[in-house]
């Protein structure tokens, strides 16, 4: 893609309709941004009239989505240990359900003629001999096939997990359309690796992108770190875009503020005029 910074680099927001911590559709009108990543609204916002609907709204406001975004009943962010448990489909007891909803989802987003959907798989087993690594592995084969017939790319979100074991996973399960979608501050969060030098290691998989930022905790792996205003944290925003370059990295700069409210719209405000200034001082060399 060539072209102007604002066309490679486009500025971007996680958006939410009925489900997840995304900004409304209303706050991305307001602010002007041109892309959204969309959390997939729960079921009975995915009939053909709704989807007809939301692709007659964002026509009218010239908002395009670039993925659109798994989540599941009976997810819990509460803890790193509940997370453990409850995200994704790593979960053994609601994998089979997980799949077919993600299924649906991916349907959805082919009707909204979106190509990629992406999610938080879960926690990756670190161990290959695990008997769960291998029932995963096997899972994200399931989904990458499906999304690959409605012609999508599977984007898988970086946090739970090193970045060695995510390569390592990637090529295990081998499927031309799985890629990542990085957000650095997940890294902090969970503690699971320095974010850049994770990005370097997966940069040639990276496909989509959350600017996030967050502190460490004093106990990384065992307590969260705390997500901060973009700017504010240990992830080095500047040096965050500098390696996106360096790694090849052109699409949209998604901004992602998981918490909800008028702060969340001053904080989202606020990021994207940030991020429009470091664009244009890092990003708009050829």
């Amino acid at each position: 893609m060539m072209g102007s910074v604002e066309e490679r680099y486009p500025i971007g927001v996680f958006t939410s309709i009925g489900a997840g911590l995304g900004v409304t559709p209303q706050v991305v009108k307001e602010l002007g941004i041109p892309t959204i990543q969309l959390h997939a609204p729960p079921k009975q916002f995915r009939t053909k009239e709704h989807v007809e609907q939301l692709k007659r709204d964002l026509e009218e406001a010239g908002i395009i989505v670039t993925v659109v975004f798994c989540g599941f009943p009976g997810e819990s962010y509460a803890d790193i240990p509940t997370v453990r448990k409850t995200v994704g489909l790593v979960p053994s007891e609601t994998r089979a359900e997980r799949l077919n909803e993600t299924k649906e989802i991916s349907d959805f987003a082919a009707a909204l003629g979106v190509d990629a959907i992406a999610m938080h798989i879960g926690f990756i087993p670190e161990d290959p001999t695990d008997p769960l690594y291998g029932e995963v592995v096997e899972a994200c084969m399931e989904v990458c096939d499906y999304a690959k017939s409605n012609g999508q790319r599977f984007h898988l979100e970086t946090g739970q997990e090193t970045a060695d074991t995510l390569l390592r996973f990637i090529k295990d399960v081998g499927k031309d359309n799985l890629f990542v979608n990085f957000d650095p501050a997940n890294m902090i969060l969970y503690g699971s690796g320095e974010p850049i030098e994770a990005l370097r290691k997966v940069g040639v998989y990276v496909r989509s992108v959350h600017c996030k930022d967050a502190k460490w905790s004093s106990r990384p792996g065992e307590e969260w770190g705390e997500e901060v205003p973009l700017g504010q944290g240990d992830v080095n925003i500047p040096l965050f875009l500098k390696t996106l370059k360096e790694v090849g990295y052109v699409g949209p700069l998604t901004i992602e503020r998981e918490i909800t409210g008028e702060q969340q719209r001053r904080d989202v405000a606020e990021a994207v005029k940030y991020l429009e200034r470091l664009r244009s001082e890092i990003l708009a060399d050829p």
